[in-house]
Order: C-alpha cells, then structure tokens, then sequence
C-alpha cells in the first residue's frame, strides 16, 4: 500500500500548486497524487486560447513545482474516501494511506442527453488533441454554448480559417454575464468575423453520418436541421466533482464546503480549486470558482495549510478570456441581473463595466482594459455606498 504524509486527489493545476506550498513547508515529506487524466500537470487555459494562436504545445506544462518525492498515479481515478481508516481506493483497486489528503477534484462537463462521444466536451488536453485533429481534415463546426468555452472556441476555429456555427439558448453571447448591450455588441462581432451564430436555439439531436454529423435545433419554437459538421464541441458548464467527498460524509454545498484555512468538515481533508466551495469577505458571500487564479492561488494556500502553516484564504479571483482581437480581466460577480454601469473610453471596444448590488461594487469587468485587477478588488472592498456617477472614471487608477 502507498503511504504519504500527503495525499493529493487531482492531478491539475490546483494539485500542482498545492505540491508547491506544502514544498515551502516542507521539503521532503512524501506526497502522492492520484490523477485521472494520463498526463502530468498542465495549464488549462492555452488548450481555448493559446495554442489556437500558434503557442507551442510544449509550453503548457507545469515544471516549476520542486517535485522531488512525489509520486504521480496518472490514469487513476480515486472512488473512495475513507475517513476512518485515512485510505483512498482507486478505479484499479490500488489502496493509499495518507495523513492529510487534498480533494482537488475539479468538475465534470454537463454533458447533453444525446450525442454520446460524436461531442467534444472540451476540457482537457486530450480533448484539444482531438479537436486539433478534427480542424486538420475538417471545415464545419458547431459550437454549443455561449460561456467562456464556447465563446473561446469558435473564436479558435473561426481563426483558424474553419466555418463556425455557434449555437446558443440566450439572446446574446455571455448573455448571462454582460449587460444586454455589449452581448449584443459580441454577437454581431462575431457575425463579422465569419461566425454564424444562432441565438434563442437549443441543439435538441445529433444525427451522424459517415464523418459527419447533423443538428437538429428548436429555435423561437420552430425545429430545423443545421448543415452537417465536421466536428461538435460543447461548452454548457461544469458541475463540481463531489461524489467522492459526498459519500464520505463531507459537507456539500455547490461545492465542499471549506474554512478559510481550506480545511474540510473533516479536520484531515482538505479542498481547493473548482470543486471548493469557500466564503470571501470582500463580497461577504459563499463562492466557488472555476478559473486559473483561483487553481493557483488557492491551491498553494491549501498546501501550507495542510503543512501546517495556516494561510486565510480571502483571496477574491480574477478571470480572463480572449475573444479574437477583443479580451478582458475580470473581478468579483458578474452577473447580468445586476445593476450595471458602463464607463467606455471608446464603446464595446476599451472600458469598464461595474456592476452594483444595494449601492456596493460586487463585480468589475475590464474590457480591454489592462493592469487593474488589484484597484478593481480595493474597489469591491469598498462599503459604498456609490451612484453611477461614482463610477465614472474611477478606473483605470493612474499610475
């Protein structure tokens, strides 16, 4: 049986990080971890963003971290947690003992009640592997879903010369996240650039055929068939991996619940990434995020914590997208049922959106507006209350 001092559930960007703050620690304690994609681990967000834009692959994996008596399990997938014997078993049967165990589990695409393998739900590198290959024989693709994946991807495939049906159930791209005007500032952007993008639809059948493969779509009520496709990539959320740290008894809740040490219901698990659920004082809620800052950050918070070193999490994340020549940097809550206030230096092209909840800041989007991320999280702290006019020209700060 594998023994560890350490024990780490999750072979991504959050287990990495949390190696590298128990090594701060501790510099030789044995660490394992089990992982469920066979590859050791890399960053996430080049597989939607740069490696479209011609960054070689070889630049997406981790070999910062001092991983010297770790031990990696790739390939594994660990199915059960027992919290009383301190034990992991493993989809082979593999049994670890462990004296403090990381749950950094992440999440699990929703995945569509039809379709089966003929769609991409485009998470890991395996998956970019796949769709590479795809865009390499192939000229039609559909996207489904309108988020951050989606949006990232037909931007991907449409700069890479491929013909984009972007397919989604809001009236807008990130409908749900920017103020109606600037959704729709997007979608008629991406027209522009060649994406055929079809709103209020919900992709309701996938027909193969050979190669290809045909939709069927509901949209405004009516039912019609899309052009046959090369390649279907899914973008329509994740759900937060917690079946494991459910039946071991943990406390869940859209997430497993942590303290702000990222400390479990249980004194010796620990949790960190897309699957923690943790309470931020800025916003003075409970959040869960799926980004890269948060992997990172918390992930490494999580590791001194579980070498002793208790670190408060009151990190507030950030979060990025590339959308063709368009980007943004991103704080707190975005949510388009909000109160919104837009100060553009020049409309839907360079600008700051924030949005307002009970004459407080609760989120701030930078569009195409860079280095602000800190003054952005100050401002979020902030009590308020503020109006509108508060707002104008209150960032970019300047230097």
């Amino acid at each position: 049986m594998p023994q560890y001092k350490y024990l780490i559930i999750g072979g991504g960007m959050t287990g990495d990080a949390a190696i590298t703050g128990i090594r701060e620690v501790e510099p030789s304690a044995p660490i394992g971890v089990i992982g469920a994609e066979r590859h050791l681990p890399y960053d996430r967000p080049p597989l939607s963003k740069a490696l479209w834009k011609g960054k070689p692959l070889d630049s997406i994996w981790r070999t910062k971290t001092d991983r010297r008596g770790v031990e990696f399990h790739v390939g594994r997938t660990a199915r059960q947690l027992d919290l009383r014997a301190r034990t992991v078993t493993d989809d082979q049967g593999t049994l670890y003992s462990f004296t403090t165990v990381l749950l950094a589990t992440g999440g699990v695409p929703r995945r569509l009640p039809f379709g089966g393998d003929a769609i991409i739900y485009y998470r890991t590198l395996d998956d970019y592997h796949r769709l590479r290959g795809l865009a390499e024989q192939g000229r039609r693709f559909l996207v489904i879903g309108g988020g951050f994946i989606g949006s990232e991807i037909a931007a991907a495939l449409a700069m890479d010369g491929k013909h984009v049906t972007l397919a989604l159930p809001d009236l807008g791209i990130g409908a749900r996240m920017y103020p109606a005007d600037l959704s729709h500032f997007l979608t008629e952007f991406y027209r522009e650039k060649g994406v055929e993008v079809i709103t209020e639809a919900r992709v309701v059948g996938l027909d193969p055929s050979g190669a290809q493969s045909t939709a069927r779509v509901n949209v405004g009520g009516a039912s019609r068939a899309l052009d046959a496709v090369d390649g279907v990539v899914a973008g329509i959320g994740i759900q937060p991996a917690t079946v494991l740290a459910h039946e071991a008894g943990l406390e869940i809740d859209n997430g497993i619940i942590v303290n702000r040490e990222l400390r479990t219901s249980h004194e010796h698990v620990f949790a960190a990434g897309d699957v923690a659920a943790f309470q931020n004082p800025a916003l003075g809620v409970r959040i869960r995020v799926e980004h890269e800052d948060n992997a990172n950050t918390m992930g490494r918070a999580a590791g001194q914590s579980m070498a002793g070193v208790l670190v408060a999490y009151d990190h507030l994340p950030f979060f990025y997208s590339d959308l063709f020549e368009l980007g943004y940097e991103a704080v707190g809550i975005l949510d388009a049922r909000l109160e919104t206030v837009a100060d553009w230096k020049e409309p839907y092209r360079e600008g700051v959106v924030y949005y307002l909840r009970d004459g407080r800041v609760r989120g701030v989007l930078l569009w195409n507006t860079w280095g602000q991320v800190d003054a952005a999280r100050r401002l979020i702290a902030e009590p308020g209350p503020f109006r509108p006019a508060d707002l104008t020209g209150r960032l970019p700060e300047k230097a």
